[in-house]
């Protein structure tokens, strides 16, 4: 399902964009989230119990994910569109795994964030990719 490139793409620590299904008259708003894709292809992210697209999640449980190499380099983007389902389990792992990733966990502030993260229960948004579109120039 996935090209070489993208494999490339998507194995830098760079934001993905994860859009839910809107709730009444509002228009999808797709927020930056932290992500990793797991061995079987799929698409990994968390969230905190708590947030918003949680709930949109459990009322369609589909989602796209878009992930785009950064300004400055060749134009390259990775868009995914797939089912997803939510775990309680492997959340903070997860969590701490991205965290080491993507900040320099060394700053105490950061990891007392992550260690707030991890105590108050995390959720593991999986997104199984069904269609993949990509661009590469």
């Amino acid at each position: 399902m996935f090209h070489e490139e993208d494999l490339a793409l998507l194995a830098r620590p760079l934001h993905a964009f994860l859009t839910v299904a809107p709730r009444g008259d509002r228009w999808p708003a797709p927020r930056p989230v932290w992500f990793e894709l797991a061995d079987d292809g799929d698409l990994q992210m968390f969230s905190l119990p708590g947030a918003p697209k949680l709930d949109r999640l459990r009322e369609r449980p589909r989602a796209s994910v878009v992930v785009a190499a950064p300004p400055g380099e060749p134009e390259h983007w990775v868009a995914v569109e797939g089912s997803v389902t939510l775990h309680d389990e492997g959340g903070a792992e997860l969590a701490a795994r991205l965290a080491g990733r993507y900040w320099d966990m060394s700053d105490p502030g950061r990891r007392k964030l992550v260690d707030e993260w991890l105590g108050g229960g995390v959720v593991r948004i999986v997104v199984h990719p069904e269609v993949v579109n990509r661009y590469a120039a």
